[in-house]
């Protein structure tokens, strides 16, 4: 028992100091999409990302084979998303859909239509909603103790569909998504662990919401 502590807590040490030293390499990267994130138009985001809405737009929407919940994006950080759109189209991120309409989009296109998506991104309280279970002990080191990213390139969890989450961890485990700190991460987690780090954080207030969509074809608007 006394082997398998030490070498838990010696792993868990190791994860940090990997999040550390990605911290500081992404220092640079942050400061850069900051200053995009500065500039990008919400205005134009928001009428080139009409397909996005087709999906992203729609409360409880469902991703289809595999089925999980569509992420919810109003709240997020635009740095991450459109770090993100990077990732899909550069082919970091596993998802033809989403692959092959980040294709279509320039860099600008990119940090306009985050811009958009993200509305007025979360706050943080930095105060914990009662218990942090052991298995996000580490999670809140980035993501916050309140489900609000620390840093504007880290992804915002509160709120956010539980199956989603569950999805986006198990890809990280299995090498859908490429990014050293979560796959080093995800693959020290059981299939409980997955869950409970996922239940924690899709509870959280105040939450990411599902962008509405301004219109369809349908509506009489």
């Amino acid at each position: 028992m006394k082997g398998r502590g030490r070498g838990s807590c010696q792993h868990a040490v190791s994860i940090a100091v990997i999040a550390a030293l990605a911290a500081a390499a992404l220092t640079g990267a942050a400061a850069q999409e900051s200053a995009a994130a500065a500039h990008a138009s919400a205005a134009h985001g928001k009428a080139i990302s009409y397909t996005c809405l087709g999906c992203h737009g729609i409360d409880d929407y469902k991703n289809a084979y595999p089925m999980y919940s569509v992420p919810k994006l109003e709240g997020q950080n635009p740095e991450y998303l459109a770090a993100a759109l990077h990732g899909y189209r550069d082919g970091d991120r596993s998802h033809l859909t989403m692959h092959s309409q980040a294709s279509t989009l320039s860099d600008k296109d990119m940090d306009d239509i985050a811009a958009y998506l993200a509305g007025k991104p979360l706050a943080p309280t930095g105060k914990a909603q009662g218990s942090v279970p052991q298995a996000a002990t580490l999670c809140v080191s980035c993501h916050g103790q309140d489900g609000v990213a620390i840093a504007p390139m880290y992804p915002s969890l509160a709120g956010q569909h539980e199956d989603y989450l569950v999805r986006a961890l198990e890809e990280y485990r299995k090498g859908g998504r490429n990014n050293p700190v979560m796959k080093g991460f995800a693959a020290t987690l059981k299939d409980e662990d997955i869950h409970v780090i996922a239940r924690y954080f899709s509870h959280l207030k105040p939450s990411l919401s599902t962008e509405s969509r301004p219109y369809t074809w349908l509506t009489a608007r």
